[in-house]
C-alpha cells in the first residue's frame, strides 16, 4: 500500500524560560499507509497531541520531514498549506470546535463554502452527511441546542464534508461519557471506512485505540507498534 504521510527524523522542542529547551519529540520516524487507521496512545504530556499538530501541518518541528502524498509540507508557502488543509485535510478535536452561531447542517456546508463550492452543492453534501450520523432531525438546530455527544457527531460530519485524504482526530471522545464515546468511536470508524480516508487518532482511551488497524505508543519522544497486549 502507499504511504499517505510520512514523518522522518523528527524533532520538536519548546523553549523554557531558563533559556533551555524542553524537548517533546526525538528523531521520530513514522508512516502511515492510505486508507488505514491509526491510533496513537501514550502517556499524558508524552508529545501525541504535538505529534497530531505537526502532522497535520498546524505546528511547525523543529526538525525534521513531513510528507503528505509524497510532498514536504513545511516547504510549502502559507497558500500552498491553507489549500492542503482545505482541499486534503479534515479536523475533529475533544472539544467540537463548531460555529455556535450556524445551524447544525451550515457548520457541515463551512468547509465547502470556503472551497468555493456552490450553495446547493455544499447543501447537498451536508444533508448527506448529516442523514449518515444520524442527526437529520437536528439539521437547522443551533450548537448550543444540541448535546456533547450530537457537537461531537457534527464536528465528524464537517471534517469529512471535502472527502479529505487525511482525518486528523485528536482526542475526539475524552469530554464525552461512556455510552456516547462508544457511539462515536465506531461511528467515526465506519465513516472514514465508507470515505475511504485515512484516520490519524491521538486518544489516552486503549479500548478505542484498540479498534483501530493500527494501533501506536508514544513514550520519551519516539513512537513505536506495541506488542500486542502490551498497553492492556
Amino acid at each position: 500500500m502507499n504511504k499517505i504521510l510520512e514523518i522522518s527524523e523528527l524533532s520538536k522542542s519548546f523553549p523554557l524560560p531558563s533559556k533551555k529547551q524542553l524537548e517533546i519529540l526525538s528523531d521520530l520516524n513514522f508512516s502511515v499507509e492510505k486508507g488505514l487507521s491509526v491510533s496513537i496512545v501514550g502517556k499524558s504530556g508524552c508529545g501525541k497531541s504535538t505529534l497530531l499538530q505537526i502532522a497535520a501541518s498546524l505546528l511547525k518541528p523543529t526538525s525534521g520531514s513531513v510528507k503528505i502524498e509524497g510532498v514536504e509540507i513545511f516547504k510549502m508557502s502559507e497558500k500552498e498549506l491553507c489549500n492542503l488543509r482545505n482541499n486534503k485535510l479534515g479536523f475533529i478535536f475533544q472539544n467540537s470546535l463548531l460555529l455556535e452561531d450556524f445551524t447544525a447542517l451550515e457548520n457541515i456546508m463551512m468547509p465547502l463554502l470556503i472551497n468555493k463550492i456552490s450553495k446547493n452543492k455544499a447543501e447537498k453534501r451536508a444533508k448527506e452527511l448529516i442523514d449518515l450520523v444520524g442527526l437529520k432531525d437536528r439539521s437547522q438546530h443551533k450548537v448550543q441546542q444540541l448535546s456533547g455527544g450530537e457537537k461531537q457527531r457534527i464536528a465528524i460530519a464537517r471534517a469529512l464534508s471535502t472527502s479529505p485524504s487525511i482525518i486528523f482526530a485528536d482526542e475526539p471522545t475524552g469530554s464525552l461519557d461512556e455510552k456516547n464515546a462508544q457511539f462515536i468511536e465506531d461511528l467515526l470508524l465506519s465513516l472514514v471506512k465508507k470515505e475511504e480516508a485515512t484516520l490519524i487518532l491521538v486518544t489516552h482511551n486503549n479500548n478505542f485505540a484498540d479498534k483501530c488497524d493500527k494501533k501506536y505508543v508514544l513514550t520519551f519522544g519516539k513512537i513505536e507498534e506495541p506488542e500486542k497486549d502490551e498497553l492492556n
